[in-house]
């Protein structure tokens, strides 16, 4: 699920004009358009990781933000 989640993230954004951001929500729909609701979380922590290896930033108010002290609803950028 993990892959699955980074994979999402990536493709929308990928599909989205250039400097455009989504929501976790995003990917967890696009990975199960059901109940992604338990994916939201999931979600949050492949955004971290694709921002730990510098394929995406995570944003707040449209500000770059450090995810480990991200607290409230975040938008992912490709880098």
């Amino acid at each position: 699920m993990d892959e699955d989640l980074e994979k999402a993230i990536i493709t929308l954004l990928a599909a989205r004009a250039r400097g455009a951001s989504i929501c976790p929500s995003e990917a967890a729909r696009h990975v199960r358009p059901e109940n992604w609701s338990d994916l939201l979380e999931p979600a949050r922590c492949a955004a971290r990781r694709l921002h730990n290896a510098g394929t995406i930033m995570i944003t707040q108010g449209g500000k770059r933000v450090d995810p480990s002290r991200a607290k409230g609803p975040i938008r992912l950028r490709l880098s």
